[in-house]
């Protein structure tokens, strides 16, 4: 087959693949859609070498970031429930904040001194697994009419520590590229790229917002948000400032200000995002278990189960100690939200891009990225199989209020 052949081939697979596999996820609920495209992924990814002719192209962090990460972002902005946000914030911004700080550091120190990495290459690790990625978690959550204020905080964290967590990764990256790793250097460099992320989105959106404005077809109204979306993300990343922060900021200018217009409401817009949001999400869980190195995490098994257990432990002190610094009380936060929020920490695709960006860079410890994909793997596998009983066992189900 030609290549052109090959990659038609490949997308007609993932998208059989990923309508099969919703139909199994409809018999059995209980294993989040998401998780049982990872694992399908997996297995693609093992079959496709005795497959004869068939050839699946190489998977790149660009393929990720790029194609896929804007659209998914823009549209967990523009959908965002931003009066639930506002009521939610504290907790929120201290999770995507100072929890992804403390996860990056506590996943650093643990590494280093239970997996034997250095400092830098331990810093980099936490980094890569520190943006969580709860699609599942919140869909479930959603099938099972749990709080809104739990879905909100999770939905809210995910969003905001996907552009916090690639900046702090993007600032470790350059220091340790620089042959001088330092945390006073990286800090410099995460106010820099998380700045220039920011002032990018918040202009692009103000650009997207009038245009809305003036539209007066639902056509033209999808293709400037899509324009919005990928250009923004694409112009923060050419001047090396944050394309996720960029994306987020856009989304969250154009869902605020947009809807005053009312040109937002429009069922149209919404329509074409939720399509392209699962077509998008179907296909990198997809990606994402084909992705996964299988030979080399067989030969670091041990150190990935110690790692994801080291993730786990650094994602119970920021969850624990910053909620429990918002609402001391246990009342607009209740104990039950705190396990669940811990438990929902699911890593997923944008951990296995910023795997895949240093798997190959001559500066960084080879052993990084492979620790990672099964740190990855075990927190989809785990973590988002058992979703179903730890909220049965929270008592989550039909706990909404409104």
């Amino acid at each position: 087959m030609s290549a052109a052949q090959s990659f038609l081939l490949f997308l007609i697979l993932l998208g059989a693949a990923a309508t099969a596999l919703r139909m199994v996820s409809r018999t059995a609920p209980t294993v989040p859609y998401p998780v049982l495209l990872a694992v399908g992924g997996i297995v693609i990814g093992i079959i496709s070498p005795t497959a004869g002719d068939l050839r699946l192209p190489a998977i790149g962090s660009d393929l990720i970031l790029l194609a896929f990460v804007p659209g998914l972002v823009f549209e967990a902005s523009l959908t965002l429930d931003l009066a639930e946000l506002r009521r939610r914030a504290v907790p929120v911004s201290l999770l995507a904040t100072v929890g992804v700080v403390l996860t990056v550091l506590l996943v650093g120190a643990l590494a280093h001194l239970g997996l034997g990495l250095d400092w830098a290459s331990g810093f980099l690790l936490g980094a890569i697994v520190a943006p969580t990625d709860p699609i599942a978690v919140v869909s479930l959550l959603r099938q099972l009419h749990a709080p809104r204020g739990l879905e909100s905080i999770l939905e809210g964290e995910s969003l905001f520590n996907d552009g916090t967590g690639v900046a702090v990764f993007a600032a470790v990256l350059g220091t340790i590229v620089t042959g001088h790793p330092s945390l006073l250097d990286a800090a410099g460099r995460f106010v820099l790229v998380t700045a220039g992320g920011a002032l990018i989105g918040v202009a692009a959106g103000l650009a997207g917002v009038l245009l809305l404005r003036v539209a007066r077809e639902a056509e033209l109204e999808i293709l400037t948000t899509l324009v919005l979306a990928y250009g923004s993300y694409l112009a923060a990343d050419l001047v090396h400032a944050s394309g996720v922060v960029s994306v987020v900021c856009a989304g969250l200018v154009v869902a605020r200000y947009g809807s005053r217009s009312g040109r937002l409401q429009g069922t149209q817009l919404h329509g074409f995002w939720n399509l392209l949001a699962f077509v998008l999400n179907a296909i990198l869980f997809l990606v994402v278990g084909i992705a996964v190195p299988l030979h080399s995490l067989a030969s670091v098994a041990g150190l990935a189960l110690l790692g994801y257990a080291i993730m786990m432990a650094a994602r119970a002190v920021p969850v624990y100690g910053l909620l429990g610094l918002a609402d001391p009380r246990g009342t607009a936060i209740p104990w039950r939200w705190r396990h669940m929020t811990l438990w929902g920490g699911v890593r997923g695709a944008l951990s296995v891009a910023l795997a895949l960006s240093v798997a190959h860079n001559a500066g960084v410890n080879a052993t990084v990225s492979t620790l990672a994909y099964g740190m990855v793997v075990l927190s989809l596998v785990i973590q988002g199989g058992l979703l179903v009983p730890v909220a049965e066992l929270l008592k989550l189900r039909g706990a909404r209020l409104d």
